[in-house]
Formats: structure tokens, C-alpha cells, sequence
């Protein structure tokens, strides 16, 4: 699914605050990369359009913005756009742009690829039973030891579906990489009632017990109506 390196498929740039999280409320240039090799049934960017941009015009669109802290590569799934990306972010890096990569967590030998040049990686765990689909525990183990060499932290989506089992290998995973990591209990925006609000209760009230870095945080954008 890796397009052309001379051009990439891209949704959206704009600049807002971060939504998500632990930098919550932070200003970023957002560009959002077309594409995706998931299909939550949570997810709430389906991208239907885009526009193609060669390095130069990207650059030059995300150089227009002025007093944002990170450059956010989004999607998406931007890892998808690899060859591109690699050299997107050795540009910004010679700019010393500060670059937050948010992701999937499924791709971790394209995340090796420019490990080197982020600063701030927000990973997914994709739990099997919010996702509806495929359980990718090895792919968020590999990825994660490679994230390992920058700031990380973790974001899982919880549903009304969500099971206990899920978030104990969540926890599990995380003690293996002998690292405290921000582990990121975020309920889903479309079920958000009282039923999910117990769940979420009683998961943060037993991850508390495991793991001293968890808490829940809602999508900020969500609720002041900021894109």
C-alpha cells in the first residue's frame, strides 16, 4: 500500500490542539495521511477523499502555520506512506520541527525505518474485542520496543464490547518493556453512557492495581467542538 515517493495521498492540514492523550490541548499542525490498513468499528476519521502533494507543496503548506508546538503526522494511517515519510521527516528534523507521530502500532518495521527522526510517538493498542477485527498483540510488541527509543505512550479505545482479558494483556504487555509508559483508557465517543462509564471505572480501578501509569481521558476536540 506504500504509494510513490514522489507524491503523497493526504486528507487534511490544519492547526488545532491536540484531542487526545497525554499532550491534550497543545497546538499542532495536523497533516492527516489517506489510508488505512484497519477497520475499526470505532473509529470516527473514515476519510472517503484526498489530495495529492509532492515534498515541496507539503512543506511549504505546513511552514505557512506559525505558533504550533509539534508537527502531528496523522491518519489514517501515515506508516502506510512510508517511502514518503522518510523523507518528510529528515526535512523537518533538518528544520528542527518537533514531529509527534500518532499510529496504529501495526507497523513496526516501517516504524523502524524513521524511528531516528521523531520526538513523540502516540501509539494504539488495537484491542480485539472494541476493534471487532484482528488481535495484533506481537505486531504492538515489536512496535513498541522500537518506540521505546522516544517518548511513547499508549491509547486504547474501550467499548461497551471491551473485555477484561484485553486489558490485562495490555498491562501485561506494557511490564514487559521494564519502562513506566502512559497507558491511555479513552472511551469511545459514540457509546459514551452511563454502562461505559462503569466499565471504564471498573478497568481503571483495576489497572490501578497492576500498573501505576493509567488514566482515563475523554477526546478533548470532542467535547469544545474543536476540529
Amino acid at each position: 500500500m506504500c504509494i510513490n515517493i514522489k507524491k503523497a495521498k493526504v486528507s487534511e492540514i490544519f492547526q488545532s490542539i491536540q484531542g487526545e492523550g497525554i499532550y491534550q490541548g497543545v497546538f499542532q499542525v495536523f497533516v492527516r495521511f489517506f489510508g488505512c490498513n484497519l477497520n475499526c468499528t470505532f473509529c470516527d476519521t473514515r476519510l472517503n477523499f484526498y489530495q495529492e502533494f509532492d515534498l515541496d507543496t507539503l512543506l511549504k503548506r505546513i511552514f505557512s502555520y506559525t505558533g504550533y508546538y509539534f508537527i502531528s503526522l496523522t491518519g489514517g494511517e501515515p506508516l502506510l506512506q512510508i517511502d514518503f515519510l522518510k523523507e518528510l521527516v529528515k526535512i523537518l528534523k533538518k528544520k528542527n520541527k518537533l514531529i509527534y507521530l500518532e499510529t496504529n502500532g501495526t507497523l513496526p518495521s516501517h516504524l523502524e525505518e524513521i524511528i531516528d527522526f521523531l520526538d513523540i510517538i502516540s501509539m494504539d493498542f488495537k484491542l480485539p474485542s472494541s476493534t471487532q477485527g484482528d488481535s495484533f498483540w506481537e505486531r504492538h510488541r515489536r512496535f513498541l520496543k522500537i518506540a521505546l527509543k522516544k517518548e511513547v505512550f499508549v491509547k486504547a479505545v474501550i467499548c461497551k464490547n471491551t473485555t477484561l482479558e484485553d486489558i490485562k494483556k495490555s498491562i501485561s504487555l506494557l511490564k514487559e518493556m521494564k519502562r513506566e509508559i502512559y497507558f491511555i483508557l479513552q472511551p469511545n465517543f459514540f457509546q459514551n453512557d452511563e454502562e461505559l462509564k462503569k466499565k471504564m471505572n471498573y478497568f481503571l480501578s483495576f489497572c490501578k492495581k497492576e500498573y501505576k501509569k493509567v488514566e482515563i481521558r475523554k477526546q478533548l476536540h470532542k467535547i469544545i467542538f474543536c476540529k
